[in-house]
C-alpha cells in the first residue's frame, strides 16, 4: 500500500510489481483504476482553518487603506450594501451577523443584490443570501435588473471598446459596502472585488460586450494583467472614482468554509484576497502530461455546463495534442440549451469559435472556452451523457474510467510518446501551476525551460530568459 496522505478523493490501494490501483470519485461513488505509467496527482491544499468569527474580526480590525467600518458607516450618510446573488457561495449572512450592531440602527441603509444578467432571487435564495437577517431587512432590499435601461447611467467607453452602463443607484448614495468572495475564475481571472460592479450592477448590453472579451486567450483563470475582461471592470471603476467604498472579501474552501477574509479599500482588499486564494487553489505541477484526468466532484458534477470549470482547469496541466479526460456524471444532462445548440451546430471546434466571434450573444463564452480546448487537444468524457449527444459537440464518450485511461495510453504510445498522466481528483477547485512559475499580477511567468512552445498562443505564457 502507498500512503499519499491525501483525502479519500484519490488513493492508491495496492502496489505490486507492475500495478498501481487508484481510487477516483465518480459521483457519490468511487471507481478503481489501474495505471502503470508515470503519474502525478494534484490535490487541493489542506490548511488548518481558523474560526470564521476570528477571521472576520481580524480583517475588520486591520482594514487595507481605509478607516474602520464603524467610522465608514456613519449614520449621517446613506449606506448601500452590495451583495452577491444566490449563484455564489459568498457567506453574506455570516458577514452581516458581524456587522449587525452597526447596521441594525442605521437610519439610511439599503441593500442591492448584484445579479449581473441573472434573474432575481427566489424566496429560498433570499434566505440563502441573508439568512436570519432577511425579515429585518427585506423592505430595504433592491434587486438589480440588467435589462432596465432607465435605471442605468452611462460611464463612457472602456479601453477595450465596451460601452459602460451601470445601475445609477451607486451614484446616488454616500457610502457603499461591497461583500464578495474571491476564487479563480475561468475568464475574469478571479471572482470578487470589482466584479460586484461589472457585471454585478451593469446593464445587459455592457455585460454582453464585456463577456465577449472572454473569447480572448488572455481571458483565463489567474490572469489579471492583460486580461481584457478584468481591464473593462477596472475601467468602469476608474469612472466611478468618487465612490466611497468599503470592501469585505472572503475566500472559501471547497466545502464553503471561510478560509480568509480581507477588508478595506476595494482594490487592496481584492488583491490581498487573490493572494490567499492562490494559496488555497493553486497546486504546483512538476511537468505537463499528455493525458489529464480531471474530476468534477459531487455536487459540481450536476451537468456538463457546471462541469466546465474542471475541464478548464485541467487544460493547464495538458500538453499540446494531449488527451483531456473529464470525469463527471452529468445526471441532469448538458445544462443550458443555447450552450448545447451552439456547440452542436458546428462541425468542429474552430467552426464554433468562428460562429461565436461573428455573432456573439451573452452566455456563449462558456461554449467558446470548451471549443478552444478542442482546437489543440482531444476531449474525452466519462459520464452518464449519451455518447451520440457528446459526439454532436466534438467530445468522445468513454464507457468507464479504466477504458478511457487504457485507450489514451494506447494512443499516446502509438504516437511514439511516453505516457505521462496527471490526475486531478478535484479539478473544479484545483488550478495547476507549473513548477518554476511565478505569479506576477495574475500573469503566469515561466522561468524554467519547458517545452511548451505550441501552447504559447493558447495560454499566453510569457517566457523569461
Amino acid at each position: 500500500m502507498i500512503n499519499l496522505s491525501v483525502r479519500s478523493d484519490i488513493k492508491p490501494l495496492e502496489h505490486g510489481r507492475a500495478l498501481v490501483i487508484y481510487k477516483i470519485h465518480y459521483g457519490k461513488e468511487t471507481v478503481d483504476v489501474e495505471i502503470n505509467e508515470d503519474v502525478e496527482i494534484l490535490m487541493p491544499h489542506e490548511f488548518e482553518i481558523k474560526p470564521e468569527v476570528t477571521l472576520i474580526r481580524n480583517a475588520l480590525a486591520k482594514p487595507f487603506g481605509a478607516v474602520s467600518f464603524e467610522k465608514f458607516a456613519s449614520p449621517d450618510k446613506s449606506l448601500l450594501i452590495v451583495v452577491n446573488d444566490g449563484t455564489r457561495p459568498t457567506p453574506t449572512a455570516r458577514i452581516i451577523s458581524e456587522l449587525h450592531p452597526v447596521l441594525t440602527g442605521h437610519p439610511n441603509l439599503s441593500f442591492i443584490v448584484a445579479t449581473g444578467a441573472h434573474r432575481g432571487p427566489t424566496p429560498e435564495e433570499y434566505q440563502l443570501i441573508f439568512g436570519d437577517h432577511y425579515n429585518e431587512f427585506k423592505d430595504r432590499i433592491l434587486i438589480h435588473d440588467a435589462k432596465k435601461e432607465d435605471e442605468m447611467i452611462y460611464l463612457g467607453t472602456s479601453s477595450n471598446g465596451t460601452e459602460m452602463y451601470i445601475n445609477k443607484v451607486v451614484t446616488e448614495v454616500d457610502n457603499i459596502l461591497v461583500i464578495g468572495s474571491v476564487e479563480p475564475h475561468y475568464f475574469a481571472g478571479y471572482t470578487g472585488g470589482r466584479k460586484s460592479f461589472l457585471p454585478g450592477l451593469a446593464s445587459y448590453k455592457t455585460i454582453e460586450m464585456n463577456h465577449k472579451h472572454a473569447l480572448s486567450n488572455r481571458a483565463r483563470s489567474l490572469a489579471l494583467k492583460g486580461n481584457p475582461v478584468h481591464e473593462d471592470m477596472m475601467d468602469a471603476l476608474a469612472n466611478l472614482k468618487d465612490m466611497n467604498v468599503f470592501s469585505i472579501q472572503t475566500v472559501l474552501s471547497g466545502d464553503h468554509r471561510i478560509f480568509a477574509v480581507t477588508a478595506g479599500d476595494l482594490h487592496e482588499s481584492f488583491y490581498a484576497a487573490v493572494e490567499e486564494a492562490n494559496k488555497l487553489f493553486c497546486v504546483p505541477l512538476k511537468a505537463r502530461g499528455n493525458i489529464v484526468l480531471t474530476v468534477a466532484p459531487y455536487p459540481m458534477d450536476v451537468d456538463l455546463y457546471q462541469s466546465q470549470k474542471a475541464i478548464d482547469n485541467g487544460k493547464f496541466a495538458l500538453q499540446n495534442d494531449g488527451i483531456l479526460i473529464f470525469i463527471s456524471r452529468c445526471d441532469d444532462g448538458i445544462g443550458g440549451k443555447s450552450f448545447f445548440d451552439l456547440l452542436s451546430q458546428s462541425s468542429s471546434p474552430p467552426e464554433t469559435l468562428y460562429k461565436i466571434n461573428k455573432g456573439y450573444k451573452l452566455g456563449w463564452h462558456k461554449a467558446a472556452k470548451l471549443a478552444q480546448i478542442g482546437v489543440w487537444a482531444k476531449l474525452w468524457a466519462v459520464s452518464e451523457l449519451p455518447p451520440e449527444l457528446l459526439a454532436q459537440i466534438s467530445i468522445t464518450s468513454m464507457p468507464d474510467v479504466q477504458t478511457a485511461v487504457d485507450s489514451a495510453i494506447k494512443q499516446i504510445k502509438e504516437a511514439g510518446a511516453k505516457p505521462r498522466i496527471i490526475i486531478m481528483p478535484n479539478g473544479s477547485l484545483t488550478v495547476p501551476i507549473l513548477e518554476g512559475t511565478e505569479l506576477v499580477g495574475g500573469q503566469m511567468r515561466i522561468k524554467t525551460e519547458v517545452d511548451v512552445q505550441d501552447m504559447l498562443e493558447v495560454l499566453d505564457i510569457v517566457f523569461e530568459t
